[in-house]
């Protein structure tokens, strides 16, 4: 069985996220999204990792192969942890691919039986971002398309509550 992880913030998951864990689980038999806890990353997320596993869920409940699971270890030992032999990133742009590149340099510098494996973002979502979205929505602009249904109901109410 060909297992593989999709790691990320999601915070919250957009239409790129989910085109790119679409697209890995085409190629794998199991795709777990691993979703980091990564409470310092741009001040703190919005939504709690329990939120966004569950608007995850909620998102990717048509791909019998995927699964959500939250971590707050080291990438490549959670990936160990899951008999994972790849990790799916997803690029967007040039800025991306040099981070990543890195991570993924250290990654098999500590785990050398994990891949990883890049996957471009098509142009529709080449620079959608998860910060982006919430910028949109903080200021009232419409997110329809660049999140799933679900997430910009929880985006709506979420920040409804916090103005």
């Amino acid at each position: 069985m060909r297992r593989g992880m999709c790691p990320g913030t999601f915070d919250p998951v957009t239409s790129g996220h989910l085109d790119i864990i679409e697209r890995a689980a085409g190629l794998l038999d199991e795709l777990v999204v691993a979703v980091a806890l990564s409470p310092d990353k741009g001040g703190g997320p919005l939504f709690s990792i329990d939120e966004r596993c569950e608007l995850i869920r909620a998102a990717t409940g048509h791909l019998p192969n995927v699964s959500v699971r939250p971590f707050d270890t080291l990438l490549v030992d959670f990936a160990s942890e899951l008999d994972a032999t790849v990790i799916i990133k997803g690029l967007r742009a040039v800025t991306d691919f040099e981070r990543e590149f890195q991570m993924a340099q250290l990654n098999y510098r500590l785990v050398p039986d994990v891949e990883t494996m890049f996957i471009m973002a098509i142009p529709e979502y080449m620079y959608l971002s998860s910060s982006a979205v919430k910028e949109i929505a903080r200021h009232g602009g419409s997110v329809a398309g660049l999140v799933p249904e679900n997430v910009s109901e929880a985006l709506a109410e979420r920040l409804a509550r916090s103005r």
